[in-house]
């Protein structure tokens, strides 16, 4: 067998002029970009769009090609996962939970407990304060979250949210300094405003997993954001309570009665939303049942489930029982919050879902 002839065409190799200019000619090269005149697409050769379309004819093409049949496999994968971490979550629990002791605050304020609000405010703050770092942390520099602040954008819930957060930072700080001022016009004032932005605090997280083209969390779009502003609710009125009855609030109390009845509420509320949201989901609900997510949905529900059986026996066992209910309420909600999040990846992997979700969404479904 004879050896391959491996000579360069210009120069010699190993040599400084290979590959370099020397004027030498190119075999079968034209000059004057004359390769480049032919073309299957245009020749005379070819009868490539040489019919127009009739008008919409285009238009429609695309329109069957979205909204008609899938074919029989998909072929993937059509998006990439969620890629979040621990942080994540634990950003959203921290959240709820200092927008629904702002909630706590304003009531208490409206009730008359001026010593209650007081103590609501400083737990909304102390609730808050992990959270620009968790978001950091999950961002990996801290100048991508200062980029964030350089644009508004209030159709983004990311962008509306991080102003939420720091605005809603800022009140909470303000009012607590005017309570150690003791300035009440003011402390009432700015927990009020506190607690109207907690109302979006609270809710635009569920709102900005809806807006993903995530299955699960798209299909749950209507119900994800009243989901999350009940565990806030719940979770912040807990949260209180623990704090007030640590501090020498007696058992009986009207306000601590009155947090053990909202935290019980907004957590069968969640209880109730979550089972409602799972059976519209339908198929999609296979990512809350299973895996990682699924674990914790049913942990989580088991803890709500028991802290509200907690309720029955209060008054032979005494008040501590209330106690370990609001707990597991606490519990339960970084459970959900921890479910909600693991659902994303294996969803996301639901190629055909991922594509049936796309088209539904064109039909405005």
């Amino acid at each position: 067998m004879s050896e391959r002839d491996a000579t360069p065409a210009i120069g010699t190799s190993a040599t400084p002029d290979f590959g370099e200019r020397t004027g030498a000619a190119v075999g079968l090269h034209r000059r004057g970009w004359q390769d480049g005149r032919w073309s299957f697409l245009f020749g005379a050769d070819t009868g490539y769009a040489t019919v127009e379309p009739q008008p919409g004819q285009i238009a429609q093409a695309n329109r069957r090609a979205r909204t008609g049949p899938l074919p029989d496999v998909v072929q993937g994968p059509v998006m990439h996962g969620p890629v979040w971490t621990w942080e994540v979550p634990m950003y959203f629990w921290a959240g709820g939970m200092a927008a629904g002791a702002s909630f706590v605050a304003l009531a208490c304020d409206l009730a008359g407990d001026e010593d209650a609000a007081r103590v609501a405010r400083k737990v909304a703050l102390a609730a808050v304060i992990p959270a620009p770092p968790l978001l950091i942390m999950d961002l990996g520099r801290p100048l991508r979250f200062l980029n964030m602040l350089r644009i508004f954008k209030p159709r983004s819930p990311m962008s509306m949210g991080v102003w939420c957060l720091l605005t809603f930072s800022g009140l909470g700080a303000g009012a607590v300094a005017a309570d150690l001022l003791r300035w009440r016009r003011a402390a009432r004032a700015l927990g009020a405003a506190n607690a109207v932005v907690g109302g979006y605090l609270g809710s635009y997280t569920g709102v900005l997993l809806a807006a993903t083209a995530v299955p699960v969390w798209a299909r749950s779009r209507l119900l994800l954001g009243p989901i999350f502003v009940a565990t806030a609710t719940a979770t912040g009125a807990s949260a209180c309570r623990l704090v007030l009855a640590a501090r020498g609030m007696p058992a009986g109390h009207p306000t601590r009665e009155a947090l053990g009845k909202v935290e019980t509420i907004a957590m069968g509320a969640e209880l109730v939303l979550s089972q409602v949201n799972e059976r519209r989901l339908g198929p999609l609900a296979a990512a809350l049942d299973s895996g990682t997510a699924g674990g914790r949905f049913k942990r989580a529900r088991w803890l709500v489930r028991a802290g509200l059986a907690m309720h029955l026996p209060r008054r032979v066992t005494g008040p501590w029982i209330h106690h370990v209910a609001s707990a597991c309420y606490l519990a339960g909600a970084l459970l959900f919050r921890q479910a909600w999040v693991a659902a994303g990846r294996p969803s996301a992997g639901d190629d055909r879902a991922v594509a049936e979700m796309a088209r539904s969404r064109r039909h405005g479904d």
